[in-house]
């Protein structure tokens, strides 16, 4: 088997994987931007950041996961839900960060789960099964 075409592949897994399932969450937060908006902004300004940054979200939730998904500019895109995944574990999910959910797992698996592959996308790219290669 040819195991260059198994790397391309399996970077078109992982891109299709971590894009498709993220956007889910931006889709939802674009059908709710009132409530999304309010209560990301409570959050930021209890930590002295300005509301206006809440919008970031629709970045790290939207954008970021067509450009994973399509493969254009994926290494920006991995970037940026990673990011959106550290504001999100400092914002909302710090008391949970060394617990455990009710069936044993980390309580952050999802939230660690986009991180790190957010991570991994910004080093690995998106392979050549990609619009815009890199």
């Amino acid at each position: 088997m040819n195991y260059q075409f198994q790397e391309e592949v399996g970077k078109l897994i992982l891109r299709l994987t971590v894009g498709i399932l993220m956007l889910f969450h931006g889709t939802a937060k674009i059908l709710n931007p009132g409530a999304t908006l309010d209560f990301i902004g409570s959050q930021l300004t209890g930590n002295g950041w300005p509301a206006f940054v809440a919008y970031g979200i629709y970045f790290g939730e939207v954008l970021a996961p067509l450009m994973i998904i399509f493969g254009v500019f994926s290494r920006i895109g991995g970037l940026l839900v990673a990011i959106n995944m550290v504001f999100a574990i400092l914002l909302v999910h710090t008391a949970e960060l060394l617990t455990l959910s009710k069936g044993g797992g980390w309580a952050l698996e999802l939230q660690g789960f986009y991180l790190l592959c957010g991570i991994a996308i910004f080093l690995l790219g998106s392979g050549r099964m990609a619009v815009k290669p890199d």
